[in-house]
């Protein structure tokens, strides 16, 4: 898919340093740090997009997985963006916004581009999987929280922080936007020696070099 202009967008120096590593040379794609979190993430890419035309909006990074269903080293292309937090707790349970009737917790990816990416990926067989992606303020550092989640979200198959705020900026710009993320910890306990950062790392510059193999 040539001459498609398309924003990366990522949370930290490290994550873009890595999908600049993928990418090399080219004008038709930029990357920019848009912050820690949702609300960092909605205004900065929402700027961005306000200044410059794209055809693509897509949020790459790190991620922690859920256990039983993606493993430490996988890649994660999210099939919907999901505000995790958003909502209200009742003595029944959580309620999201929609079961509120006040508005939208969950965006879907592009179903078009998610095929492309998701296919290219496996024809280079790399590990990769398709699935909500949760978007939390807190990451979760405990067992407990983390069955929580899995009994609200049963489907989801990854958190991260920034998801959900970029896809609301593209939602509101009516630009296409995919959430795509490599596995660096299980989510759960915050178990530091098995974090895999560096690799997880690594697989950002595998992301960004099949996105430039189908987009220049």
């Amino acid at each position: 898919m040539p001459n498609q202009t398309i924003l990366l967008v990522t949370s930290v120096e490290a994550e873009k340093q890595a999908i600049l590593n993928g990418l090399g040379h080219t004008n038709q794609i930029s990357v920019e740090i848009v912050g820690v979190g949702p609300m960092q993430a909605a205004v900065h890419t929402a700027r961005l997009l306000m200044n410059k035309n794209y055809d693509l909006v897509i949020n790459v990074g790190i991620a922690g997985g859920f256990v039983n269903e993606v493993e430490i080293g996988d890649i994660v292309v999210g099939t919907s963006t999901v505000a995790a937090e958003l909502g209200s707790e009742t003595k029944d349970g959580f309620l999201t916004l929609e079961e509120l009737g006040f508005g939208e917790s969950m965006f879907s990816s592009n179903p078009h581009h998610r095929s492309i990416i998701k296919n290219a990926l496996d024809d280079k067989q790399y590990a990769t999987r398709l699935g909500p992606i949760l978007t939390v303020s807190t990451t979760t550092g405990t067992k407990e929280t983390s069955e929580k989640l899995k009994r609200r979200f049963p489907s989801a198959i990854a958190e991260a922080m920034e998801g959900f705020g970029v896809a609301t900026a593209a939602n509101v710009f009516n630009v296409p936007m995919l959430e795509i993320r490599s596995i660096s910890n299980r989510v759960g306990p915050r178990n530091k020696e098995e974090w895999k950062i560096k690799e997880a790392l690594h697989q950002l510059t595998t992301v960004s070099s099949v996105i430039k193999e189908l987009y220049t």
